[in-house]
């Protein structure tokens, strides 16, 4: 069983690491290709040697081989994680090279830290900054710190993909990310409402959902019932057929609440085998619509256990008074529920009323 867990832990953290790299790439790809224009440029205005033209080139094909080095890594979150560092490193490499042209220079090393930013790796921008200083140290000693800062209007133009393209590209993929959190958060919030078994609400989003009729009814009259619902002998059912079959019982019971529910009404597990109900009727037309349910579960036939049979018993309370809360209404539907057990359970019982 550890050995299992082990093995699929392993493999999910070896999934989400190389998906670093996966997302990475194609951003890598495209900030190196426009960033290599505007520095082609300004070397073919500076009329550079062969050794510049072969950083170029070296630069078109860092993010492959960046790609290939994390796809083969036994460590692929680290090697990508220096390969950004590397990133830095060759930015900082550039303004020296282009004598550090004014406007290109700012862009590739404003775009070289956003980038790191934008990764996700918390605070890779920090270590980024020395190693782009290594960067520029190390350009500048190979050209003598040349300077000629004044931007061509080539240049200038040449500049303006990586600006626009880059930007947008990055800004598309962050919102991409963030859609994609907002979804699985929708996910989780929806998943905490509902109870897994029966997919009934979950017992605190019931009673915010209880709460609310409440507060509705108390503004408007509007008029509301509530329903306890518990299923009988369940403790028997489980002893005697096993909590499988309990369960089976409890979607059983779930899907008939569901099935005569009028719109509008909350349901929600709130125990072990007993559930709740608002629903917004008058007392008399919200005991018919347990009395369906009530015909309903009893009416009910398990294929595999032809002589398992079920029933609830149900209380039914009216809203409390103006200052009272769902606390004293749960309390008046829960007495009424528990007379329909002790009258000999399978029945509706509501206040100062007889089983019906």
């Amino acid at each position: 069983m550890t050995d299992t867990f082990t093995s699929t832990h392993t493999a999910s953290s070896s999934t989400r690491l190389r998906s670093l790299s996966r997302r990475v790439y194609p951003l890598r790809t495209l900030g190196v290709g426009l960033s290599t224009l505007p520095v082609a440029v300004a070397l073919h205005e500076l009329d550079a040697g062969w050794a510049s033209w072969t950083w170029i080139g070296f630069c078109l094909l860092w993010p492959h081989l960046a790609w290939w080095m994390a796809q083969h890594s036994a460590d692929p979150y680290r090697t990508e994680r220096r390969s950004l560092l590397v990133d830095s490193a060759l930015a900082g490499i550039a303004a020296p090279l282009i004598h550090f042209n004014l406007l290109p220079s700012i862009v590739l090393m404003t775009v070289a830290t956003g980038d790191k930013i934008s990764s996700g790796v918390r605070g890779l921008w920090l270590p980024s900054l020395p190693v782009m200083g290594a960067g520029l140290l190390l350009g500048g000693l190979a050209t003598g710190f040349a300077w000629q800062p004044v931007t061509s209007m080539p240049v200038l133009l040449a500049s303006l993909p990586i600006l626009v393209i880059h930007t947008l590209a990055v800004a598309f993929n962050n919102y991409t990310l963030v859609r994609k959190v907002q979804k699985q958060n929708l996910a989780l919030d929806e998943l905490s409402r509902r109870d897994h078994l029966t997919g009934l609400y979950s017992r605190r989003h019931w009673q915010a959902q209880a709460e609310n009729a409440l507060l509705l009814h108390q503004a408007s009259a509007m008029p509301m019932t509530l329903i306890l619902i518990d299923a009988d002998h369940f403790k028997t059912v489980n002893d005697r057929y096993g909590h499988a079959t309990g369960d089976d019982v409890l979607r059983s019971l779930a899907d008939a609440i569901r099935r005569h529910l009028p719109e509008g009404s909350h349901a929600g597990r709130v125990g072990g085998d007993e559930f709740a109900v608002v629903v917004p009727l008058a007392m008399d037309a919200a005991t018919h619509v347990a009395e369906r349910i009530r015909a309903d579960v009893d009416a009910q036939h398990f294929p595999r256990l032809p002589n398992l049979r079920c029933s609830i018993s149900l209380g039914l309370a009216e809203p409390p008074q103006p200052g009272l809360g769902l606390r004293e209404w749960s309390e008046v539907a829960d007495q009424a529920m528990y007379r329909a057990k002790e009258s000999g359970r399978n029945r509706i019982v509501w206040p100062e009323a007889d089983a019906v």
